[in-house]
């Protein structure tokens, strides 16, 4: 699985405003200075999250705000956002493949991590990490050395 920067930035983009929830809307200058996101960079990806995780206000004490609840929002909705499926092969999802023939077994392959990672990035909202807090599983990090390696 890859996490594009685009998908990164979002998170952490829903993440300020979740942290600053009872200071009413946060400005982008904010987001992108708290967050060191590319002001430019960051406006698109606002553009995108308007569409699905965060309001905007214009004007005098305007800014952006979450759409819903940190609590109901998860960080899978917010990469859906920026990047649709959390998992895919060649840009499809995997119970749109098939294959045949010794190939076959491989669409299990694909669709176990999908589900692993679905469930894992379901089960995070984005009140957690505003709280410092992540699930016990994520939080623990992984006891295998090379969990951290580039192979």
């Amino acid at each position: 699985m890859r996490i594009s920067a685009r998908a990164d930035y979002e998170v952490r983009a829903v993440v300020e405003p979740a942290v600053r929830q009872g200071e009413g809307p946060v400005t982008a200058e904010v987001v992108a200075t708290a967050q060191d996101i590319p002001h430019t960079f960051l406006e698109g990806i606002l553009g995108d999250l308007r569409r699905g995780g965060v309001d905007s206000r214009r004007g005098g004490g305007g800014g952006y705000r979450l759409a819903r609840e940190a609590s109901e929002t998860t960080v899978a909705d917010v990469i859906r956002a920026a990047d649709g499926p959390i998992v895919s092969v060649r840009g499809e999802r995997p119970s749109g493949l098939a294959y045949s023939g010794t190939a076959e077994p491989l669409l299990a392959l694909w669709i176990a991590p999908r589900a692993s990672v679905r469930g894992l990035l379901e089960g995070v909202t984005i009140a957690g990490p505003a709280a410092g807090a992540l699930p016990e599983p994520v939080e623990r990090p992984p006891a295998e050395p090379v969990a951290w390696e580039n192979p």
